[in-house]
């Protein structure tokens, strides 16, 4: 793998939703996560694929900074279209000689903008203001200027602060795609904070920088350009490249610059369109920030995601934790005797009666085989007793399932992320959340019927033993099997007054005649099978009703691993980082400030980490 390989595997580790919870900072990793991928797209993977290819300085600022003026006037045509109405520019105006209209064309640069054409020759603002007015934002219109010197393309981008938000964001993502800053500012707002957080982000990504001061009136010229080197030297950016554009008299808002007021920056410009070792300089210092800035970002963007992983590991534990207590629920009801109340205790009673029967129990248990023989043998009585404890068995799955997924909806309305995915499957299907699913009676009744006949299968395996075999036939598999069903659930807690009698006598009762049959140990075995057996076909069947939740989680929940991937990522990046030629030292592109009208001013682009594109702003 090389340094382009490994840009290309973090890329891939990027090309999903990584931040769905609103967990922390999520707007904010989300941004970060859209500028990074932004400027692989955009900057990077092209870049790297075709290092000499011509460079891109990129025209970006304030609204009102007189940018599009600016690039008209160093052209020499009107291929912008300025004016008073904000925004201005809302299709981005790129400016290429010639011989890099077919490279500039292409997909080598801004791949995610399709591309319009226009024309830089004698005035053709009004086909071009109406293309830009007429074209919607995610747009490139191209436009061939015989002034410009081949190697060097001039971008005019949207404002940085426009009212619109797309606008904004497109004017970011310009900037995080350019070799070159030529930032634009003016007398009146120099100061803002807008543009100099762009200005420190291009300091940290070590971006080849040059700054220029617009729209300065005559007197204003020496105070401002000095404040304003005060700010460059206090925000880190000492050396950086300065252009001083006085104010001027223009007959309308669509006219040029006079030509001597811009020629420094003309000057400047054709000198580095002609230098192949500069333009060079300045790629491999913008590139060379560029891919140090990954070292911090995809760490960061790493540990976002971790942050995230936790979020759905508390979602998904909240949902596991109810339906672990819905399963409790459910133990509790095979132990607290609720089941021997209601219809099974009725169909029971319709034999035993609540008289003396307990009393006589110990004296009379092989009269009372032979009654409860006859009881078994008739098919009605013993198929009420049946159906009515598959009835009881299923509302005590309802009943602990319906707790279940009030607790789970609950609990998640209330955790970190979880009030976002509800909002994600819409208010109608989350009150469903919130209850069982249609069909857990249906699965619940033929999840009891399987208990049931694997109780049976326990009884013919056990009445198989000869010692057994005469004393089952007294019963019959039916009945022996039925016998043991309650004793599944042989409890007096929770039944009070006549109840504990009755159910008392209904458990103790099924337990002496089982005994009688297959003896107390192996009823004992046999009881505890049964209640296993239960216990795991209603577990399976909460389990798939917690998978209505997890689920909706698994939907948009990113890859396992996902953060150690691009961690692993961001290492390969950097083992194979020595890979680009570092270059010769940072640009040399000035002289100091001038001393008159439109004289430039600096020492060079500075140099320094790249970090983060502007605080909010893009990608």
């Amino acid at each position: 793998m090389d340094l382009l390989g490994a840009l290309e595997g973090l890329r891939h580790r990027l090309d999903r939703e990584l931040f769905p919870l609103e967990i922390g900072p999520a707007a904010d990793d989300r941004r970060a996560l859209k500028e990074l991928t932004g400027q692989l797209d955009d900057y990077l993977l092209p870049r790297l694929r075709a290092i000499d290819a011509p460079l891109l300085a990129v025209v970006g600022g304030s609204t009102g900074a007189g940018k599009s003026t600016l690039v008209n006037s160093l052209v020499g045509a009107d291929v912008a279209e300025p004016g008073v109405l904000r925004p201005t520019t809302l299709v981005p105006t790129l400016v290429v000689s010639p011989a890099d209209r077919e490279w500039f064309m292409g997909q080598n640069v801004l791949p995610g903008l399709s591309r319009a054409t226009g024309s830089a020759t004698g005035s053709a603002a009004g086909s071009a203001a109406g293309s830009t007015a007429g074209s919607a934002v995610g747009a490139l219109r191209v436009v061939t200027s015989a002034s410009l010197g081949a190697g060097l393309a001039l971008l005019d981008a949207p404002d940085i602060d426009s009212v619109v938000t797309a606008n904004r964001e497109l004017a970011a993502q310009l900037l995080a795609a350019a070799d070159l800053w030529l930032f634009v500012t003016t007398a009146a707002r120099y100061a803002d904070e807008v543009p100099w957080s762009f200005l420190r982000s291009a300091r940290e990504r070590s971006t080849a920088l040059a700054l220029v001061l617009d729209r300065v009136p005559a007197e204003a010229v020496e105070p401002v350009t000095r404040d304003l080197e005060r700010l460059l030297v206090e925000n880190g950016l000492d050396g950086t490249r300065l252009f001083t554009v006085p104010e001027a008299a223009l007959p309308s808002e669509k006219a040029r610059l006079p030509a001597e007021l811009v020629s420094p920056i003309s000057a400047w410009l054709s000198e580095l369109a002609a230098d192949a070792a500069e333009r060079s300089r300045v790629v491999r210092q913008t590139l060379s920030g560029a891919l140090d800035s990954l070292v911090t970002r995809v760490p960061l963007l790493a540990d976002a995601v971790t942050r995230q992983q936790a979020g759905f590991d508390g979602l998904r534990s909240i949902v596991s934790g109810a339906y672990a207590g819905g399963l409790a629920d459910f133990d509790e009801g095979m132990r607290d005797g609720s089941l021997l109340r209601g219809e099974v205790l009725a169909r029971w009673q319709d034999f035993i009666g609540t008289g003396d029967l307990m009393r006589s129990l110990e004296s009379r248990v092989g009269w009372l085989r032979d009654r409860i023989a006859g009881f078994f043998t008739g098919q009605a009585p013993a198929a009420s007793l049946r159906d009515a404890l598959e009835s009881g068995v299923e509302t005590l799955i309802r009943g602990a399932a319906d707790g279940a997924a009030e607790r789970s909806l609950e609990g998640w309305s209330a955790a970190p992320g979880g009030p976002g995915i509800i909002a994600r499957v819409g208010a109608v299907d989350a009150a469903r959340l919130g209850r069982t699913s249609p069909d857990l009676g249906k699965r619940a009744s033929a999840a009891v019927r399987g208990w049931q006949e694997y109780v049976l299968d326990l009884v013919r395996h056990e009445g198989a033993e000869k010692r057994t075999t005469a004393r089952i036939a007294s019963f019959g598999v039916n009945g022996a099997g039925l016998l043991l069903m309650l004793a599944v659930f042989a409890s007096t807690g929770g039944l009070t007054g006549i109840e504990v009698g009755i159910a008392g006598g209904t458990s103790v009762l099924s337990q002496k005649l089982l005994e009688a049959v297959f003896g107390d140990q192996a009823v004992r075995t046999l009881t505890i099978q049964a209640r296993d057996d239960l216990r795991e076909r209603v577990r399976v069947l909460l389990e798939e009703e917690a998978g209505r939740f997890t689920a909706l989680l698994a939907e948009v929940e990113p890859p396992a691993g996902a953060a150690d991937a691009l961690r692993e990522a961001a290492q390969s990046v950097r083992t194979h980082r020595a890979e680009l030629p570092s270059g010769p030292a940072p640009i040399d592109v000035g002289e100091g400030v001038g001393e008159g009208v439109g004289e430039g001013a600096g020492e060079g682009v500075g140099d320094g980490a790249i970090e983060g594109i502007a605080e909010g702003e893009g990608s």
